[in-house]
């Protein structure tokens, strides 16, 4: 894969393409980052890249002239035609786009080229959203002083998900808001047949991962603990030292559904549950009322 980051702040990105998986998979060659000034593309001795918004109105706008241009330089044709090519996506990042999920993450890391467009200052040309990008994206309900730190996010959620950027890519699939593929062997439920079927569907995957693993299917994250077993008085939970992994994987799957119900309840509407995540989730609720 190939990411183009565009920018009027190229320094920004030394630190997050210098550490972590992000370095690892530049280092491998699984992942080529680029990143352009969009100074270098303006045709004035300033070097302006906004101007203020026709109609009136607070604050600067970044000008289309630099993202067009540096778009051209790169081989992308500009206005964008009828259709994207199907391995690339020019996302424009920006307050006003569909909000980054793990699914979209996992889209865009089926592509050999992404392009992320760093908005600034009030916002973007419209005709840039209009005529270049085919993904809007904001990386939450809030807004930033620009596109830089969500094109980081949105750089680090992607790459992480190439093939062979984590140590063990069985990670990936049993991390918070990772889907499951429902009826397909990528469900990574690391289990046998005879253990209890959590997820909907009983799709079974072949794995030297302990039977105690399991996927999140879109909820959050289990707990994790390490040694020391007791540290100042707070011990790990006996279920988890146990070595009974049928129970281990029941505590995980309560304890997933029981965060998630505390800290974000809207997952629940969009993870398919099975009749024993619903007995849980009652059994918690009960328990938080009293």
């Amino acid at each position: 894969m190939k990411i183009e980051i565009l920018t009027i702040f190229p320094d920004f990105f030394r630190g997050p393409l210098d550490y972590g998986i992000l370095r690892r998979a530049r280092e491998a060659n699984l992942v080529e980052v680029a990143v352009h000034d969009l100074r270098s593309f303006t045709s004035d001795r300033h070097r302006t890249v906004d101007d203020r918004p026709f109609g009136g109105g607070e604050g600067m706008v970044l000008k289309p002239e630099p993202i067009f241009e540096c778009l051209n330089s790169l081989g992308v044709d500009t206005p964008r035609q009828n259709h994207t090519p199907p391995d690339q996506s020019i996302v424009l990042l920006s307050a006003q786009g569909r909000l980054f999920r793990q699914q979209m993450a996992e889209e865009l890391a089926q592509l050999g080229r992404l392009v992320l467009i760093c908005g600034r200052y009030e916002g973007v040309d419209e005709r840039v959203a209009e005529f270049i990008a085919d993904r809007e994206i904001s990386v939450g309900d809030y807004v930033l002083s620009g596109g830089e730190l969500a094109a980081a996010i949105v750089a680090d959620a992607v790459v992480r998900l190439i093939p062979g950027a984590l140590g063990n890519e069985a990670s990936a699939r049993q991390e918070s808001f990772s889907a499951i593929e429902v009826g397909k062997s990528v469900e990574a439920r690391y289990t046998d047949t005879s253990a209890p079927a959590y997820e909907p569907s009983r799709t079974v995957v072949q794995s030297p991962a302990p039977a105690s693993t399991c996927a999140s299917g879109g909820l959050l994250d289990y707990p994790h603990y390490t040694r020391p077993a007791d540290y100042r008085g707070m011990k790990v939970p006996e279920v988890l030292v146990s070595g009974n992994h049928t129970e281990i994987r029941r505590w995980r799957r309560r304890k997933a559904l029981e965060k998630t119900l505390r800290n974000r309840p809207d997952l629940l509407e969009r993870v398919p549950l099975s009749s024993e995540d619903r007995e849980l989730i009652a059994q918690i609720v009960a328990e938080m009322r009293k």
